[in-house]
């Protein structure tokens, strides 16, 4: 394992780890395109979202490629699920709400829901929408309201779009001035960060 190459690095990463929101967080849905999954997860390392959650059941995860999303896998912690149960409360103990994405009765538009508390959101596989078993287990839907004939963004730009507006308005609150990890946390994480 090799250190950190510069004190410029090192500061770049603190300044990184005290961005991120330990309270956001995404949940793939069996999302099976390689590159879906490669540009959602650029987008999380770019609006500092620090881990996502991937549950697959019905396929596998998809194989990313080094090359590809190289910047952005080293710095976004991957956590494998199978049990939709398990996974949400899991969710729920860190204080999150879950959120489905897609279209319902009851659905809102992502900008009526605030995206400051701590939330998890759920993209959804491509064909098939929210699994059967994950959302019942949700606590409401969200989508992206859209002017054209089109009715639905690709994933990844539906996950950039979704966490922008997170992004913006935990900007909005300060959220980026204060670090949501703890002291200890940070350290850790700042030597495991330094180390890749």
């Amino acid at each position: 394992m090799r250190t950190c190459i510069s004190d410029r690095r090192k500061e770049r990463i603190r300044e990184v780890l005290a961005k991120r929101q330990k309270d956001l967080t995404l949940v793939f849905d069996n999302v099976w395109d390689p590159h879906n999954v490669s540009a959602v997860l650029r987008s999380c390392d770019a609006f500092g979202v620090p881990e996502v959650h991937l549950y697959y059941t019905t396929s596998a995860f998809p194989d990313i490629g080094r090359k590809s999303s190289a910047s952005a896998r080293k710095w976004v912690r991957r956590t494998r699920h199978s049990d939709a149960r398990a996974m949400t409360a899991l969710l729920r103990e860190r204080g999150m709400r879950i959120l489905a994405t897609g279209f319902s009765k009851t659905a809102k538009p992502l900008t009526e829901w605030d995206l400051a508390e701590p939330t998890a959101i759920v993209l959804s596989n491509e064909h098939g929408g929210t699994s059967s078993e994950l959302l019942p287990l949700c606590d409401g839907m969200i989508y992206i309201p859209m002017s054209g004939m089109v009715q639905s963004f690709n994933v990844s730009v539906a996950g950039a779009i979704i966490l922008y507006e997170a992004w913006r308005q935990r900007f909005a609150q300060g959220a980026y001035n204060r670090p949501t990890f703890s002291d200890e946390e940070l350290g850790a994480l700042n030597s495991e960060w330094c180390g890749k």
